[in-house]
C-alpha cells in the first residue's frame, strides 16, 4: 500500500509542476465570477447565495465546463506517456503495470475532487456576497448535493475519456471522443427517450440531477438506484477495457 501511495503521490508532482496544472482553477472561478456578474447585472427574478451555488455548480451552469476542462487534463495521462517515449521508462520500474496505471487513474479522481470542491467554495462565496446570505427555498446542503452529482458527472466522463487515451494512445482523439460525448449528452437524450432501450444507455443516466428536488427521468421505469447502477457497469467496462489493453500491450 505503501509503494502504491508513492506512485500516486509521484503522479500528482508530475501534474503539479506542468504550468496548466492551475489553469482549470482559473478559469472556473472567471466563469464563476462571470456568471455571478451576468445574473446580477441582467437578471429580472431574484436570487439567493445559495441559489446561484446551486445552479453554477450543475451541469447547465459551469459544471460541464468543468467535466470538459477534466477530460482535457485525463486525455493525456497515458497518451502522452506514449507520445513522448516515457511509458517504457515507467513500466521498468519494478511495479505491476496495473499499480502504474491505477496510480494514474486514482491521481486523475484526485485532481477533479479538488475541482469540485474549489468550485463548490468559489460558488458560495460568490453567491452569499453577490446575492447576499438570506435564506430561501435553497439550502447549502442542496448545493453540496449537486456538487456530488457533477462529481459522479465528471468521473464517468473522465474515466471515458482515459479508456479512450489508453486505447488510441493519442490524446487528440481521448479529447475529441470525450468532449462529443458531453456536448451531444442533451440531444441523444431528447431523441432517444422515446425507445425503452434507451434508459440503458450513458447518456440517459450520467446525470443525476434530474433526480434532485423529486424530479423524475426522462424514460418510465428508472430510478435514482438505477441509474447509478447502470453507471457502475458502464464505469467497470471502461476501466476493464483500459486495464486489459494497457497490460497486454507491447511497448517495445
Amino acid at each position: 500500500m505503501h509503494s502504491f501511495g508513492n506512485l500516486v503521490w509521484n503522479e500528482w508532482l508530475k501534474m503539479f509542476k506542468k504550468r496548466s496544472f492551475f489553469l482549470p482553477y482559473v478559469l472556473l472561478a472567471g466563469m464563476v465570477l462571470f456568471m455571478a456578474f451576468m445574473l446580477y447585472k441582467f437578471s429580472s427574478g431574484s436570487s439567493t447565495g445559495y441559489e446561484f451555488a446551486q445552479l453554477a455548480v450543475t451541469t447547465k451552469g459551469m459544471g460541464q465546463m468543468l467535466t470538459l476542462l477534466a477530460i482535457v487534463v485525463t486525455a493525456g495521462a497515458v497518451a502522452k506517456e506514449h507520445s513522448m517515449g516515457t511509458v517504457k521508462l515507467l513500466l521498468i520500474r519494478a511495479q505491476s503495470r496495473t499499480k502504474i496505471l491505477a496510480s494514474k487513474y486514482v491521481t486523475i479522481l484526485i485532481y477533479i475532487l479538488t475541482l469540485v470542491a474549489f468550485m463548490f467554495v468559489v460558488s458560495v462565496l460568490t453567491g452569499q456576497i453577490t446575492f447576499g446570505m438570506e435564506s430561501g427555498t435553497v439550502a447549502i446542503g442542496d448545493v453540496l448535493r449537486e456538487a456530488i452529482n457533477n462529481l459522479v458527472y465528471t468521473i464517468v466522463y473522465v474515466t471515458l475519456t482515459f479508456m479512450v487515451g489508453i486505447l488510441t494512445k493519442s490524446t487528440g482523439p481521448a479529447i475529441g471522443i470525450g468532449m462529443f460525448m458531453v456536448i451531444m449528452e442533451s440531444m441523444a437524450v431528447q431523441l432517444l427517450a422515446r425507445y425503452s432501450w434507451s434508459k440503458y444507455l450513458l447518456f440517459t443516466n450520467v446525470d443525476l440531477s434530474m433526480y434532485s428536488g423529486g424530479g423524475s427521468s426522462p424514460i418510465p421505469g428508472m430510478s435514482l438506484t438505477f441509474s447509478i447502477i447502470v453507471l457502475a457497469v458502464y464505469l467497470l467496462l471502461f476501466l476493464t477495457a483500459g486495464f486489459v489493453t494497457f497490460k497486454k500491450r507491447d511497448v517495445a
